[in-house]
């Protein structure tokens, strides 16, 4: 029998990096599961107000968003004061922001190690500590978006692949430190959704040669890409159906880390 929360109210999740992509994808269907989201966002303002108002079309001020630069710890712990003020309760902490790029050991900078290490490591660091009391009020579960590549780095991203790595083992280390009253787990997409040129990731398939495709689609045992209803599947499943699973990673890979 699936176990799912006994919530006396509309759970809230709050999301990181929550305007497209797979931050999207986990917002429209944690919404669909009756969840309440705090979404935040820096860059995506455009996007983050057209999911925000198509899911409060759904469900009237049942989506709250915030703007916050996440390399800025200010910030971000001002994005955690101002989720916890949205609804006053908080079930799941959902830290998807990510940056992206190439750092090539020849060229990588100390502005590049900070963009990857302050987004991708500090922020979910600072948000799990400012609203750890929050959770534990509600049983809830932090979940970290990871990497495959943390455990089989990417070639000349080194910064990219230690940071993931870092979040990995801080995932494991707030599993142990938070227990028994909030669940910590990560999970680690593989091929999703094809990357830029730019190394920022994109929604296209078009944006990456046929060559590249293929030679990534060799390595999956599936065949094929994901989806991020892939993702955000799995994140309902660390959230709702996996009460006694913490300190995981769930590699949703189609296989990939098989070949890596």
């Amino acid at each position: 029998m699936t176990h799912k929360p006994d919530f006396h109210s509309h759970p809230v999740a709050l999301i990181t990096g929550a305007a497209r992509r797979l931050g999207a994808a986990m917002a429209e269907f944690l919404h669909l599961q009756g969840f309440d989201l705090v979404l935040h966002y820096f860059h995506s303002g455009p996007e983050a107000e057209a999911l925000a108002q198509r899911l409060n079309g759904r469900r009237a001020d049942s989506v709250h968003l915030v703007r916050a630069d996440l390399s800025d710890p200010i910030a971000v712990r001002e994005l955690a004061n101002r989720a916890l003020r949205s609804f006053g309760r908080l079930d799941a902490l959902i830290n998807n922001a990510s940056q992206f790029f190439p750092t090539p050991i020849a060229t990588a900078t100390d502005q590049d190690w900070e963009r990857l290490f302050h987004t991708n490591l500090r922020a979910p660091y600072i948000l799990s500590q400012a609203l750890s009391e929050a959770l534990k009020a509600h049983q809830g579960c932090i979940i970290n978006i990871a990497d495959v590549y943390a455990h089989r780095p990417l070639k000349e991203h080194s910064l990219y692949n230690a940071s993931k790595a870092a979040l990995v083992s801080l995932t494991q280390s707030l599993a142990q430190e938070l227990a028994p009253d909030i669940r910590v787990n990560a999970i680690a997409p593989g091929a999703i959704l094809w990357p830029d040129q730019t190394g920022a990731e994109a929604d296209s398939t078009n944006t990456v040669p046929a060559s590249y495709q293929q030679a990534i689609l060799q390595k999956v045992a599936l065949g094929r890409l994901g989806t991020p209803e892939d993702i955000a599947r799995a994140a309902w499943f660390l959230i709702a159906e996996a009460p006694y699973i913490t300190g995981q990673i769930l590699n949703v890979d189609g296989g990939r880390t098989l070949t890596i």
